[in-house]
């Protein structure tokens, strides 16, 4: 079984988010965190044509994209096999959404102004993930 604090595998995410400043901050934090930060999409479209590509462990998916939403673009996502960890972010409350963030299929919701390393790290260690490397073939997790 992997889990997210295994140190032997890399914390790999995409970014998905409409505003350049916010992915950049973002990235620069999450970097400085322990995460690798593979890729960056600025809507629902080339979020989806990234994971294909990239296969990033977790997709820190926006819920307000230009062209598909974050909700739809989570159940694209996970509708396949080797699916990455969703986690929802907004600037807005996630109350706003009601029951949509629970039932998406998401790991979580983070607000934006709170996003940090350790917000990750406790959504993600509390979900207590197995199979956490898309495209492993070793069977580990599994």
């Amino acid at each position: 079984m992997l889990r997210w604090d295994d140190p032997s595998v890399a914390k790999t995410v995409l970014i998905v988010d409409d505003h350049a400043g916010f992915r950049s901050w973002a990235r620069a934090l999450l970097q400085a965190e322990g995460y690798q930060v593979i890729g960056e999409a600025e809507d629902g479209a080339s979020a989806i044509s990234a994971v294909r590509e990239l296969r990033p462990r977790v997709v820190l998916l926006d819920v307000q994209l230009p062209d598909i939403d974050g909700f739809e673009v989570t159940r694209r996502l996970l509708g396949g096999g080797d699916a990455p960890v969703v986690v929802l972010i907004s600037s807005r409350d996630a109350s706003d959404y009601g029951r949509r963030v629970s039932s998406s299929g998401a790991r979580g919701f983070i607000d934006k102004g709170e996003l940090s390393g350790a917000a990750l790290d406790a959504l993600l260690e509390g979900g207590g993930l197995d199979d956490l490397a898309p495209g492993s073939s070793d069977g580990e997790g599994q």
